[in-house]
């Protein structure tokens, strides 16, 4: 009897702990060997838990403007690296490079960001 509570635990223990581990893995949706450039206007931050988000437009040369949604870490792991709140603005002109989304052309997981004046900020991937 005891063997079999501990099998049951055990199994239950691996359920439970499967989906945390699949929230945590940024490569089920952003693939590793699609990596992106992009730059652009930052329309809008949220700075928000359990991963901030930003937004840029991009121009391409043709003067055609394209949405794009880049992902970044937590707040806190981002404030452990140095960011705040007020780190990126609206209206800052960024280079971003990081890798695109599954099955989504505008949207991608950020890994350097370059501001006009040429700082680059590393940026912490979601899980860190």
């Amino acid at each position: 009897m005891k063997g079999t509570r501990a099998v049951v635990a055990c199994i239950g223990l691996c359920v439970l702990a499967t989906p945390l581990a699949a929230h945590h893995s940024w490569t089920a949706d952003y693939d590793a060997a699609r990596p992106v450039t992009v730059k652009g206007v930052v329309t809008k931050v949220e700075w928000t838990n359990p991963h901030t988000h930003f937004y840029i437009e991009s121009k391409d040369e043709k003067g055609s403007v394209t949405p794009w949604n880049f992902e970044m870490a937590s707040t806190l792991a981002l404030e452990r690296g140095g960011w705040s709140r007020k780190t990126l603005s609206v209206g800052a002109e960024v280079t971003i490079t990081g890798f695109g989304g599954r099955g989504v052309t505008e949207r991608a997981i950020a890994s350097t960001i370059t501001t006009a004046d040429g700082r680059s900020l590393f940026v912490a991937r979601p899980g860190n």
